[in-house]
């Protein structure tokens, strides 16, 4: 099956139990798609006016929480790493997936009172799905931060020796410490270059410790050396080093930096550990929550539009379909031969182009009947 659901009404006949039954008999012997009833409660209507201006601010809502909805589902996706794969059983409404939801669709009484004016309830949605956006950037960046701050101590932990921590590549041993007069300088030599380097360093300056130099680590590609002088010396031993492209690496053996250093990537993992549990929670109900929201933005829409196009009273059926993956072309067909006679020559030179305020007709997707689609494919995966 799709991922696309057409979100559709068309006017009530004697009952609108007859519009859904009808659309029904029509689209099953060729099986072209899965219909589900798409329940509205009864909402207050308020002037024509009102829903035309209703009508653009709906259309701008739906794009927003739509885009709020994508951002949970993939920064959930990016917080889960490596079990990207198990997303889509993350992303649930009201325990469900989100096309059951669709499916099953129930307006929230208790979160948009009906009571309320269609505005109200817009404005309601609105400020909901903005504070999830709002805490969604407050929330990622924090997590973001304390990611990339790990990641890089990981990087210098393990990268080339020439930017990684030489911490935990030496000992105290290996270094002459607390001398008034001498110094270990720690230098990096392509792997290729270490008997020029053994062959050289003794000569690069006077007062250079004959055969001080060591092989301390060695990664595939350059050798850590240590080599110990005289201080007064170092500023020209570094300049001739540089000279034949060996590298003097910046450091000071300090127990406390090292303990400090591994400690700090210790508190890290830790606090990323802490976080990781709550943040997947969070982004996990503020999905069904947004995705909730946008779905009632829909029927606020499918409402409205119904009365504009229909007329009163409210007598419509919204319906949800499924299309079989070979059988869009086919369906569109079939609805068109059901509901073709509902339009008429204001609306067809509205198809062609001409915008009739309220009655949300771009030129390429305006059909006889109210249809608006919802793409269920929130995972981007490139």
């Amino acid at each position: 099956m799709s991922t696309d659901f057409w979100l559709i009404s068309a006017p009530g006949e004697k009952t609108v139990q007859q519009t859904w039954e009808r659309l029904n008999n029509n689209t099953a012997p060729e099986k072209l798609s899965n219909n589900y009833k798409f329940q509205i409660p009864d909402l207050k209507v308020g002037t024509l006016d009102i829903l035309v201006g209703l009508s653009d601010e709906l259309g701008k809502l739906d794009v927003f929480c739509e885009s709020v909805t994508r951002k949970v589902a993939q920064y959930l996706g990016d917080v889960l790493e490596d079990k990207r794969d198990k997303l889509r059983e993350n992303l649930k409404v009201n325990d469900a997936p989100p096309g059951n939801y669709l499916q099953r669709f129930q307006w929230d009484l208790a979160k948009y009172p009906i009571k309320q004016s269609l505005k109200n309830i817009a404005d309601i949605v609105g400020k909901q799905v903005n504070q999830i956006e709002s805490d969604l950037k407050t929330k990622s960046n924090a997590y973001n931060n304390l990611k990339g701050n790990l990641q890089s101590l990981e990087r210098k932990a393990t990268g080339s020796l020439l930017t990684r921590n030489m911490g935990d590549l030496v000992k105290k041993e290996d270094f002459v410490l607390d001398s008034e007069y001498l110094v270990t300088l720690l230098v990096v030599i392509p792997k290729g270059n270490v008997n020029e380097w053994m062959g050289k360093y003794e000569k690069l300056t006077d007062m250079v410790v004959p055969r001080s130099s060591k092989v301390l680590f060695d990664d595939g590609e350059n050798a850590l050396c240590s080599v110990t002088l005289f201080r007064r010396v170092a500023d020209e031993f570094k300049h001739h080093c540089r000279e034949n492209k060996f590298i003097v690496r910046d450091f000071q053996y300090s127990e406390e930096e090292i303990v400090a250093g591994q400690t700090e990537i210790t508190k890290l993992e830790a606090d990323k550990k802490k976080q990781f549990g709550p943040l997947v929670k969070w982004l996990k109900v503020n999905f069904g929550e947004c995705f909730a929201a946008w779905i009632h933005v829909k029927a606020l829409r499918v409402f409205v539009e119904s009365v504009l196009r229909y007329g009163l009273p409210v007598n419509f059926q919204a319906m949800v379909l499924q299309p079989h993956k070979r059988s869009v072309k086919r369906l569109r067909e079939v609805l068109g031969q059901l509901y073709g006679h509902l339009d008429n020559t204001t609306l067809a030179g509205a198809a062609d182009g001409v915008d009739i305020p309220g009655l949300n007709m771009g030129s390429s997707d305006y059909y006889p009947y109210v249809y608006y689609r919802i793409n269920l494919d929130l995972i981007d995966t490139h």
